[in-house]
């Protein structure tokens, strides 16, 4: 695709901002249209029932931008990926930008920021784990160490957060464990992350141009790891990354339970997952920055610079933020208990399916019956998970 194409899609994800932003503002807050509902005899079924629509839906968007949003710089030389976060950093930063225009939202305590503090944590590890066990491999094991600390916190009330209450428990225990059984399988599907033949080094969204960036893929420094210590260092960062991620969310989810708090700093604070997106996306356009800001200090100001993933990192960071507002609208809807095991577990599987399909990351017969198990497993336990809110 070339340039004109890329601006099209982004055309198209920006569209998607405005199309949630009606959607919010037709729906409306739950928790306004239940006071409504009680003032008038009761909430309708019908009503109830569109509340779960929507937010599955969005459910089902941000698993398939979250895993895909690094399918454009799969085959684009990134280095040590450095200069990559940062543009994709910035590119959230304007979405959500745009995100808090269209929806008006309200002001969020400036503690939101330190979930995209974390985020941005781990998003820097984000090209040496994709070069070292694959774009397949690398996401589903962020979705599953983030999975086990973003449920586990909003079940269990971990880091001072009040626990979410599921009308079938049994039901969301077993679909959070199969979620994270099929990543352990996923875990033993032998993964060809090999860096590509120049033959093939043309990404799939974005054209390469003629010109070349006068630098070598061996300037990185994760070329350098021997093939033997590249996956497990790769699962290690994985894992860590995921861990980050997964906590992300938490200081969002903390400020909202302690808004009715009298005694709490919070106190007033809104209740809409989606007014607390802008804070977050400043919190990881400015630690990407101090990241960015040290690494170029440590490069003694010769920060190694890749021209032609400027437009993909763009692209992955409009993806991601058009994905953060649809989990964001998600949690409002259904809860971070549902809606956790599903995103994490989902966007690892679009994620592997473009690694094993596409990219061919996956092969022999064995690996595929593995890799089919595994899928299997990561369905049947999001739709457990489904059935426990229901």
């Amino acid at each position: 695709m070339n340039s004109d194409g890329a601006v099209r899609s982004l055309g198209a994800v920006l569209f998607l901002v405005i199309f949630l932003s009606l959607m919010s503002g037709e729906v409306g807050d739950p928790q306004d249209e239940g006071d409504a509902g009680d003032a008038a005899g009761g909430v309708s079924g019908s009503s109830v029932h569109m509340e779960k629509v929507y937010g599955f839906v969005s459910c089902v968007v941000a698993v398939l931008l979250y895993g895909t949003i690094y399918v454009p710089v799969k085959k684009v030389e990134t280095g040590d990926g450095m200069f990559y976060q940062w543009i994709s950093c910035a590119a959230i930063w304007v979405v959500a930008l745009i995100g808090d225009i269209l929806l008006r939202s309200s002001k969020a305590h400036p503690a939101a920021m330190l979930g995209g503090m974390i985020w941005a944590t781990g998003n820097i590890c984000l090209v040496p784990v994709v070069k070292c066990v694959g774009l397949g491999l690398g996401m589903l094991l962020w979705g599953a160490s983030g999975l086990l600390i973003g449920w586990a916190s909003s079940l269990f009330g971990l880091f001072g957060l009040e626990p979410e209450v599921v009308s079938r428990p049994l039901l969301n225990y077993c679909g959070a464990a199969l979620c994270l059984l099929s990543t352990l399988l996923f875990f033993f599907v032998k993964i060809d992350a090999q860096k590509p033949s120049c033959s093939e080094a043309t990404p799939i969204l974005i054209q390469e141009r003629s010109f070349s960036d006068g630098l070598r893929s061996t300037d990185s420094w994760v070329d350098t790891i021997s093939p033997k210590s590249r996956r497990p260092l790769g699962c290690i960062i994985a894992i860590l990354s995921g861990l980050l991620f997964g906590s992300s969310f938490v200081p969002i989810i903390y400020i909202k339970h302690h808004a009715f708090s009298n005694n709490s700093m919070f106190t007033g604070s809104s209740q809409n997952d989606l007014d607390y997106c802008f804070a977050q996306s400043s919190g990881i356009f400015l630690m990407s920055m101090l990241y960015f800001v040290i690494y170029c200090a440590v490069m003694k100001n010769r920060p190694r610079v890749y021209p032609r993933a400027v437009l993909p990192g763009v692209l992955s960071g409009v993806m991601w933020g058009i994905a953060t507002y649809c989990w964001l609208l998600a949690n409002r809807r259904l809860g971070p208990v549902v809606t956790f095991p599903i995103v994490t577990a989902g966007y690892g599987l679009v994620a592997a399916l473009w690694g094993s399909v596409v990219f061919k990351e996956v092969r022999g017969l064995g690996n595929c019956l593995l890799f089919a198990v595994a899928c299997c497993m990561v369905l049947t336990g999001s739709i457990l998970t489904v059935l426990s809110k229901l």
